[in-house]
């Protein structure tokens, strides 16, 4: 059966304003476990410099740990999250970033702005109907060639999650999906992939990651 996802922008927003502080304190060496998403970030950040450089943005940054290590790989990482508690925790922990208020249904961000985009795991709460929209704000705001990295759950189903992080109450849908369904939304969004694979780690039982980048022969708009 199809969730009902109405309104699911506010309970992400009020389910992660809810939880920010624990889901700080829980998450936060989860990278430190995990040695193939360190790589893959490695690799992406390699991939930006061969690019020249220039601003990547973390969308849907959460408590900014994604982007504190990016910044660390030498890359001029920003966050961007729906919840104002995330980024208070996020500017908290990491004082010398930038991270903005802001959704990836509405990315505040000028065309051909940024050199690369992590999605990092913050795809997982949008419904299908809206992945297309989304992946055109991404495919906006990259400049021609630049490197888009997504994780998200594999599976095929979308369950509610009603607690988490300490248990805390949350209202959120958590839609895991193959990486053939992630590819060819990006290919249809006007993005080559360049590399995926599947894996398990401390961030996921079963994870996807995707490397893409926005083609260069196509039109922005």
């Amino acid at each position: 059966m199809k969730p009902n996802t109405d309104g699911w922008l506010d309970d992400t927003r009020t389910s992660y304003d809810t939880v920010a502080a624990s889901y700080a304190d829980l998450t936060r060496h989860i990278l430190d476990e995990s040695p193939e998403e360190r790589a893959v970030l490695a690799l992406f950040a390699d991939l930006v410099r061969a690019q020249g450089g220039g601003q990547v943005a973390d969308v849907g940054c959460g408590t900014g740990r994604v982007t504190a290590h990016l910044r660390q790989l030498g890359v001029d990482a920003f966050g961007i999250d729906l919840s104002p508690g995330m980024i208070e925790v996020a500017r908290r922990d990491n004082p010398d970033l930038r991270f903005d208020l802001g959704s990836m249904t509405d990315l505040a961000l000028a065309d051909a702005s940024v050199t690369g985009l992590v999605a990092w795991y913050s795809l997982i709460h949008v419904p299908d109907d809206e992945i297309k929209s989304v992946l055109a704000h991404f495919k906006r705001v990259l400049r021609a060639g630049g490197p888009l990295l997504l994780s998200f759950h594999v599976g095929d189903e979308a369950r509610l999650k009603t607690e988490g992080y300490g248990g805390h109450p949350m209202k959120v849908h958590v839609h895991r999906r193959q990486n053939a369904q992630l590819i060819t939304w990006l290919n249809d969004a006007g993005f080559t992939v360049e590399s995926h694979r599947t894996l398990t780690s401390a961030e996921s039982k079963l994870g996807g990651m995707i490397l893409a980048r926005r083609r260069a022969t196509d039109v922005q708009g």
